[in-house]
């Protein structure tokens, strides 16, 4: 299981990314091995937000309904306590300015005892989790 984060998602459907090769690359390698594939509405909220701003809101409502649309992708909601818990890492990476929505994530991962997670934000490593690519 692998948890999939924001820049995944900008990186794969945003050609001009710097990551969209790597993305693409690992994309694949995923549904090839027919991963099963996690995330956040915490996460999906800011892809889509990016998404409309740098490709046009058209665009990522389209993506958005791909998304929602998926059989491969899970989409899991924090409750009050995950929120409440992700405040803990959000003043302890405080120096590294770790978003709200990653300490979301690390919360949801912990809870999950998901190891893996699909980013290119740097922050999952400081909270212990495997970067891939």
């Amino acid at each position: 299981m692998i948890f999939i984060d924001t820049g995944a998602f900008l990186a794969r459907y945003l050609r001009n990314d710097q990551h969209h090769r790597s993305a693409v690359a690992v994309w694949e390698k995923l549904g090839s091995n027919h991963e099963n594939c996690v995330t956040s509405n915490f996460v999906l909220d800011e892809t889509f937000t990016l998404l409309g701003r740098r490709a046009g809101y058209g665009f990522a409502v389209q993506r958005a309904k791909n998304i929602y649309a998926s059989q491969t992708l899970t989409i899991y909601r924090p409750d009050r306590r995950d929120e409440i818990n992700a405040l803990r890492f959000f003043g302890k990476y405080a120096d590294q300015h770790v978003s709200v929505t990653d300490c979301i994530s690390f919360v949801l991962m912990k809870r999950e005892k998901i190891n893996r997670v699909f980013s290119f934000d740097r922050h999952f490593e400081f909270a212990g989790f495997h970067v891939v690519p």
